[in-house]
């Protein structure tokens, strides 16, 4: 076990669970859609995955469903979502339980609806952009399976 990286859980904590989706939009080109996050909220600059919280009786196909509308202007099915990974990172005041879906088909043009900059990058040049600690794993994992 001593080989096992220290993940970034407070067990001894007893913090808030805030539940988020997150999406990979893969092209055909096989980049991969992040989004940078805007002035006025935490780690503001940095980029990552598009989505956002799941809210209370909403399951996180639906949210994903709901803010890529929102967010991106496109339409995707929860048909085309396939669970990939998550993340469980403690921040300083609450756990973050991140599922990440890939998605590889949508309807319309990706755009950022609320003032965010999107860019499609290569995957292998994910790890090259300042993201949120939780996304940090999910770069690695996306690297190593595609």
């Amino acid at each position: 076990m001593d080989d096992c990286p220290e993940p970034n859980v407070r067990v001894d904590a007893a913090l808030p669970t805030v539940l988020v989706a997150a999406i990979a939009l893969i092209d055909i080109d096989g980049r991969v859609l992040i989004a940078e996050r805007p002035e006025g909220k935490s780690m503001a600059g940095m980029w990552e995955f598009p989505g956002g919280k799941v809210e209370a009786g909403e399951i996180p196909e639906a949210a994903l469903i709901r803010e890529c509308k929102e967010e991106l202007g496109i339409d995707i099915t929860a048909a085309c979502l396939a669970p990939f990974a998550f993340a469980s990172h403690s921040y300083e005041k609450f756990h973050l339980l991140m599922p990440l879906f890939v998605c590889r088909k949508w309807q319309g043009l990706v755009q950022g609806l609320e003032g965010q900059r999107t860019k499609w990058v290569k995957i292998r040049d994910l790890g090259t952009y300042e993201m949120p600690p939780a996304d940090i794993p999910l770069v690695a994992m996306l690297r190593d399976f595609f």
